[in-house]
């Protein structure tokens, strides 16, 4: 029995998490959850599975769960999640929070050599030199759960990194894939939030029509599997039946296939290296698919991705100031006060006008992130 810490539980990964504790409630027992404001499916998590410790991030939330129950045990902010984290009871450390808020809880679950399985993109983007190399100093792999990741996981599995050629992450092409540049002038959120594949949270699906959400996936490859940014493509398969692929010197290509369903990659870095049934899962019929189609990425279609590749060649703070300005960005464009295009524009902004620092720890990445949504909000 593993014991399943779980930050962004009320999230779309963290309720898919919750669909494999259930369905494995012989294998996993929720130990303890994180969450933001989402009160009412919180209390439907702790009445479903009675974590032992909760966390939330304001006092005004404790306040509300107190109120429905005084017997809990609530943590508050960031020492909270690190707390869980580290606590000895944690088996399994399942990071689905959104933003660089996930970065301190992950330091102290890899320094207490915690089973971490990763959905916190942004701490990589963000901070990967740090995380990496207090990963490699404790002997912690990061189990990823984006779909790619996962992907690139397994088809490396038994392989040595010496023969691998290159990664290839595929993409959807999201909610405007068959629109041309010159129609996604006034495209609503409505519009945007309507991905033709995935069911996703808000701010990934925004960044799924951007083409940001793939660009942070290239700087996270880069870090999980120590691969130059030059060996890593990006090539659009608008089924998402191919997860991702490692092209070998020899020509070989290694593939992994299945149905658009993110509890697969979620339970596969709950079990590593292990597998388990997931009946509630499609199984894939490639005869009933018949046909799959690939299309090569266009960066001026898709200035997002164009952005990632220079923020992480760069490195630095540039990645840190990438994320926090399409954090910001897409904020701003889900409360209808910028308009889609104009999220690359504050992006591009930010990166060509905050100051450039070449190697900053945790406290200047904090600093930096802080900053520069700062600045962007006050224009707005």
């Amino acid at each position: 029995m593993k014991n399943i810490t779980l930050l962004g539980a009320t999230g779309s990964i963290g309720l898919q998490t919750l669909d494999i504790i259930r369905e494995h409630n012989d294998e996993f027992r929720l130990f303890a959850i994180a969450f933001g404001k989402n009160v009412d499916k919180a209390i439907d998590i702790i009445e479903s599975f009675q974590p032992k410790k909760i966390v939330v991030q304001e006092e005004s939330i404790r306040q509300k769960l107190l109120s429905y129950n005084d017997q809990l045990t609530i943590l508050l902010g960031n020492e909270g999640m690190e707390e869980i984290s580290a606590d000895p009871d944690t088996d399994v450390l399942v990071n689905a929070v959104m933003g660089s808020i996930g970065l301190s809880a992950t330091i102290t679950a890899i320094r207490h050599k915690k089973q971490i399985a990763i959905a916190n993109k942004e701490t990589l983007v963000t901070a990967g030199h740090i995380v990496m190399a207090e990963a490699k100093k404790y002997g912690v792999d990061l189990l990823p759960v984006d779909s790619e990741h996962s992907a690139i996981y397994q088809a490396l599995n038994g392989e040595h990194a010496k023969d691998v050629h290159k990664l290839i992450l595929t993409a959807s092409g999201g909610s405007f894939r068959d629109k041309k540049r010159s129609e996604l002038h006034g495209v609503t959120v409505n519009d945007a939030l309507n991905h033709p594949n995935w069911s996703m949270g808000a701010k990934i699906t925004i960044d799924s029509a951007t083409m940001m959400n793939k660009g942070l996936e290239v700087i996270e490859a880069h870090w999980l599997f120590d691969m130059a940014y030059d060996k890593i493509d990006v090539i659009q398969h608008k089924e998402s039946i191919i997860h991702s692929m490692v092209e070998y010197v020899d020509n070989s290509v290694i593939a992994q296939l299945g149905t658009p369903d993110m509890r697969v990659p979620i339970q596969y870095a709950l079990t590593y290296p292990d597998r388990l049934a997931l009946p509630a899962s499609k199984r894939l019929d490639l005869v009933e698919i018949s046909t799959l189609h690939f299309d090569r990425m266009d960066t001026e279609r898709f200035p997002c991705l164009g952005f990632a590749y220079e923020a992480g060649n760069k490195g630095g703070s540039l990645p840190t100031v990438l994320n926090a300005a399409n954090e910001a960005a897409v904020d701003l464009f889900l409360k209808e006060k910028i308009t889609f295009l104009e999220i690359e524009e504050v992006i591009a902004d930010a990166m060509a006008h905050y100051p450039f620092i070449d190697q900053p720890d945790i406290s200047a990445i904090q600093k930096i992130d802080q900053e520069v949504r700062q600045q962007i909000y006050e224009k707005f």
